[in-house]
């Protein structure tokens, strides 16, 4: 586990969630080499496979927002890397970074790090009142159709507004990538339905876009802290389960990673 008191305020951290990734999918990408740019921040087996706490977007990212990631399989607790104290908390060690704020964002930014939250889906379009909750917490948010589920090169949009935000004061950038939630059949031509098969080639794209962000980090003069993960799954109509908001091990079961990047 990273020493997240070692690294705050020392380090950037990075938080990017692959909106609706299911852990089979992301590890089948893997297995057959589709993830080159992620397998750099990938250990030599790939994905840990970990249970998220929410079944929709929502109340996972407010989950993760309050230092509640995804859970280790076949762990009784699952050591966190942040917490807001609270009394009874089991979940933190040496390790852990603590704080009183209720927000990692909020945290954050009162130990001088410039908050940015980069939008993908219906939940960060700021259309709204409720979209507009999540964006909220951090110091700075951007979103515009071009980051959204229905633009094929969304990735590419959210990589390349991500890193203007790369200063010179430390930052916590939070992307919320949108490609691989529904509708992922644009990334297979002729597909008429999202299957298995479109979220991976939905991941392979995000995969071949990442280099503008792993470019920009390199370029950094302060180490990061990274973590990867879905906020849930999605069912392709196992056991008559279909989308999320549900029970189903393929939307409770999500892909994990945190990585820490030393660049200078």
């Amino acid at each position: 586990m990273l020493n997240m008191n070692e690294h705050i305020p020392a380090c950037d951290v990075i938080f990017i969630t692959l909106d609706s990734l299911r852990f089979d999918v992301a590890q089948e990408a893997f297995n057959k080499g589709a993830l080159p740019n992620f397998a750099k921040w990938l250990p030599s087996e790939g994905w840990e496979e970990r249970y998220t706490p929410a079944s929709f977007t929502y109340p996972a990212h407010q989950a993760f927002f309050s230092g509640f990631l995804p859970t280790k399989i076949q762990e009784r607790i699952t050591k966190r890397l942040f917490v807001p104290s609270f009394l009874g908390s089991e979940s933190l060690d040496d390790n852990t970074f603590a704080f009183e704020e209720a927000s990692i964002p909020a945290a954050l930014s009162n130990r001088g790090y410039d908050t940015v939250c980069i939008g993908g889906v219906g939940f960060f379009n700021k259309q709204t009142a409720l979209s507009n909750v999540l964006p909220n917490l951090f110091s700075r948010s951007e979103w515009s159709v071009e980051m959204g589920v229905s633009e094929k090169e969304s990735s590419r949009y959210q990589f390349e507004k991500a890193i203007t935000y790369l200063k010179d004061s430390p930052v916590f950038l939070f992307i919320n990538v949108s490609a691989t939630h529904q509708p992922t059949n644009i990334y297979i031509e002729g597909a008429k339905d999202d299957s298995v098969a479109t979220q991976k080639a939905a991941l392979t794209y995000v995969d071949s876009q990442l280099p503008i962000l792993q470019k920009a980090l390199a370029r950094r003069n302060r180490n990061q802290v990274i973590i990867v993960c879905s906020d849930h799954g999605t069912a392709f109509g196992e056991d008559d389960h279909w989308g999320h908001r549900n029970g189903h091990e393929k939307v409770m079961r999500v892909p994990y990673l945190q990585f820490y990047n030393k660049v200078c």
